[in-house]
């Protein structure tokens, strides 16, 4: 599996643009983008999808350089998401091998949806859902062009929609500023594409995509709401693959589904989505942590159970007692900074 955009130049970029401190290094198989967060429950570095490593054995150096920029850094912890590093079947073992302990939540989703864009045109087509394949073959008919933008200003497009979404919709979008960043920093890199679909010359839906020489990301996208009976949304996908196939990518990444015997998920529906377009499943490691400070990640484990116990059914008995939660948090903190 190639590497994700999220441990691409590109991104360590557009990282910087947002104001973090970002990371690069490698070594003998093996690199990575280390990110700098730093949050009340302490600091830590998180590599999205990373890193990135050729066998086990090249894991294992990065992870060693990893700990150390930590150390360096003053961080309590380390965040990995294994996505290309050669690790198997065996990723979870290997994992806990070396002392790395399951993260509360994933940050990058542990499942996607993949389709092969070597296979020719036709057959990726072939593989659709019907009605996908004649939507993108027919939907001419009805007035309905699409178009491809690299100029960021065009972002606003797509922001018009995601308010609309955000507006009907229990959906939280992306912030105005992080995607016109992206757009800023990632479009005249080449990583970064705006497809637009337009009824007699106005848009109706737009999507973004990430793109590293190999794989394409179906990234943000939204249509607007009073043309949804055209399925623009649709063609517009079926648009930005036959657009990565082109320009000589190899995979098309849905990014993030929910598991298939899980109807009641709540990414249920656009997985169902996602899938109509043919394809298959990738499983990835998942979100993990290597303690470094060891106190420090004790402290921060300690201060989300509690956060989480907060918003949980405890929260009306615990808001009773809430000047003896108050000195708990407030020495979990003292801990952090220490």
């Amino acid at each position: 599996m190639s590497a994700s955009i999220l441990q691409s130049a590109p991104w360590a970029e557009f990282q910087r643009n947002l104001g973090k401190k970002v990371f690069m290094r490698s070594g003998e198989g093996w690199n990575f983008l280390a990110i700098h967060e730093k949050t009340p429950l302490g600091s830590f570095l998180y590599t999205p999808y990373g890193p990135v490593a050729d066998n086990p054995a090249a894991f294992a150096r990065a992870l060693d350089a990893l700990h150390a920029l930590a150390k360096a850094e003053k961080a309590h912890y380390v965040r990995v998401e294994p996505a290309a590093a050669g690790l198997g079947d065996k990723a979870a073992a290997v994992l806990a091998g070396h002392g790395l302990r399951r993260a509360p939540v994933d940050v990058q989703p542990h499942l996607t949806w993949m389709v092969d864009l070597t296979q020719p045109e036709e057959k990726i087509l072939a593989g659709m859902r019907s009605t996908s394949r004649n939507l993108y073959r027919n939907i001419h008919k009805k007035g309905v062009s699409f178009d491809i933008s690299t100029d960021p200003a065009d972002i606003g497009i797509l922001l018009g929609f995601l308010h609309d979404v955000s507006a009907r919709a229990e959906f939280k979008a992306q912030s105005d500023d992080y995607l016109a960043q992206a757009a800023r920093t990632l479009m005249p890199a080449g990583a970064a594409k705006l497809f637009v679909a337009r009824l007699d010359g106005q848009p109706i839906a737009a999507a973004l995509s990430y793109d590293t020489p190999t794989t394409r990301v179906y990234a943000h996208a939204a249509a607007d709401d009073k043309h949804r009976k055209l399925n623009a949304g649709i063609p517009l996908v079926v648009t930005m693959m036959v657009d990565a196939k082109a320009s000589g990518q190899q995979l098309f990444d849905m990014w993030g589904v929910s598991p298939e015997d899980e109807p009641e998920h709540e990414w249920a529906g656009f997985s169902r989505f996602k899938r109509s377009f043919g394809g298959f499943e990738v499983e990835y490691p998942g979100t993990w942590d290597l303690p470094v400070n060891k106190p420090g990640y004790a402290a921060y484990s300690a201060a989300r159970r509690l956060r989480d116990l907060l918003r949980g059914t405890a929260l009306p008995a615990v808001r009773k007692a809430g000047t003896a939660v108050v000195p708990v948090l407030d020495r979990l903190r003292a801990k952090l900074k220490g």
